[in-house]
């Protein structure tokens, strides 16, 4: 079995992603952050998943980015609420972590080396999405090509680094069929960006609305409801 590097955040799309690489055939090394995240809960999430989709390993990465703050998920600034589908299209909202996408991938690829792994596997959607500039496809291809001139087996002619993102043309409602069909246990996984006590979901930040969203045109119950 070819072995790939799987970021895993906890969340619906990390943890659809990560059902599809072991569906598809590969031996997966699931990669998370704690990253200073206001949702921090969402790494206990990426361990259920890890192990209930049998990832051969499951490592999570300190990185405390509040040191830049610069985002609602790691300074102290408020989520914004309530947001329409169409405003979220509309520039990059303050839940944006400067460069985040970046610094995981580069972390994925020295452990793909490191493992001699040919494949990096990613979440990312660029169609039901908060607008953030580091989930477009232009940005992962010019990764892949970055990867590729960067890294020892790149150079040596040894491994092509592909970084696959098959969920990144895909609405939210497939997105939530795809996992359902890949028997993917939704009740494992975490959205919210802005907690309550409990923990619950706030019902109301672009994660929330957008996984809402997409079980709703699925037409399929999602078993954490606003009890997340």
């Amino acid at each position: 079995m070819p072995k790939a590097v799987c970021l895993l955040s906890g969340g619906l799309d990390s943890s659809t992603c990560l059902a599809l690489a072991r569906q598809q055939g590969f031996e997966c090394y699931a990669l998370s952050f704690d990253y200073g995240q206001r949702h921090r809960i969402e790494i206990e999430a990426a361990a259920r998943v890890a192990a209930t989709l049998g990832a051969i390993r499951h490592v999570t990465l300190k990185i405390d980015l509040r040191a830049f703050g610069g985002s609602a998920l790691t300074d102290d600034i408020a989520v914004p609420k309530g947001r329409s589908v169409e405003s979220m299209g509309e520039g990059i909202p303050v839940t944006y972590v400067p460069a985040r996408n970046t610094i995981f991938l580069a972390c994925s690829l020295a452990w793909a080396e490191t493992l001699e792994a040919a494949d990096i596997f990613l979440g990312v959607n660029a169609i039901d999405y908060s607008g953030y500039p580091d989930c477009r496809p232009e940005f992962i291809e010019a990764f892949e090509h970055t990867a590729n001139l960067a890294t020892r087996a790149g150079v040596e002619g040894r491994t092509r680094v592909r970084i696959h993102t098959p969920l990144i043309r895909l609405s939210k409602a497939d997105i939530v069929r795809l996992g359902h069909d890949l028997g993917l246990d939704f009740g494992l996984t975490w959205s919210c960006y802005d907690p309550l006590p409990g923990p619950a979901s706030c019902g109301a930040c672009d994660s929330c609305l957008l996984r809402a969203k997409g079980f709703q045109e699925a037409g399929i119950e999602d078993p954490l409801g606003r009890r997340q």
